[in-house]
């Protein structure tokens, strides 16, 4: 799903700027694009405010200033609600990964990992990014059917019409002498 393509770090700058969009479509307001995208995250107070629009009163205590430890506090309570949200634990950056600017890269995935799962979810009517989330497509078979496909030879086998030895060469040819 994420490509890093534009540049030495890995960043793409076009998923960045849809992360943005997407963040402000679902906050209602503008978010400033004055800012580097990983300055403009970096305290957290945008990521918290984003996941209790998701999920209402999800994160109850957003540190608005303050050192930076409190700060950094805003990022892990994101990383909290994104897990429960349904983002899977590998798509969710660490804290480090935003606050020292380690991976801004996982930090865009974790943004539009969560608008895939929001796709998903029958209590959000927000704007989608990116593609929806795969469903479950539970496939049911009758015995009559299992059994007959133990007689198929599956193609993944490969084929082996016009198959012979010949050319193969293995290692040092022996000599046999009289």
């Amino acid at each position: 799903m994420f490509t890093a393509l534009n540049t030495k770090k890995g960043r793409d700058p076009e998923l960045e700027a849809q992360a943005l969009d997407w963040i402000e479509a679902n906050l209602g307001e503008q978010v400033s694009r004055t800012i580097p995208f990983d300055d403009l995250l970096r305290d957290g107070i945008i990521l918290c405010k984003l996941m209790n629009k998701l999920m209402p009163g999800c994160i109850k205590k957003i540190d608005m200033k303050g050192s930076g430890f409190a700060l950094m506090q805003n990022v892990e309570r994101f990383q909290t609600a994104a897990k429960q949200w349904g983002v899977p634990v590998n798509e969710v950056f660490q804290t480090v990964d935003l606050w020292e600017k380690k991976n801004i890269p996982q930090v865009a995935l974790c943004i539009h990992s969560i608008a895939r799962v929001a796709q998903t979810r029958p209590d959000y009517t927000g704007p989608s990014l990116g593609p929806k989330m795969a469903e479950k497509n539970e496939r049911h078979f009758t015995e009559e059917q299992l059994a007959e496909a133990k007689n198929t030879v599956s193609l993944q086998y490969g084929s082996n019409k016009g198959a012979n030895q010949s050319g193969i060469n293995m290692g040092k040819s022996r000599s046999i002498l009289d």
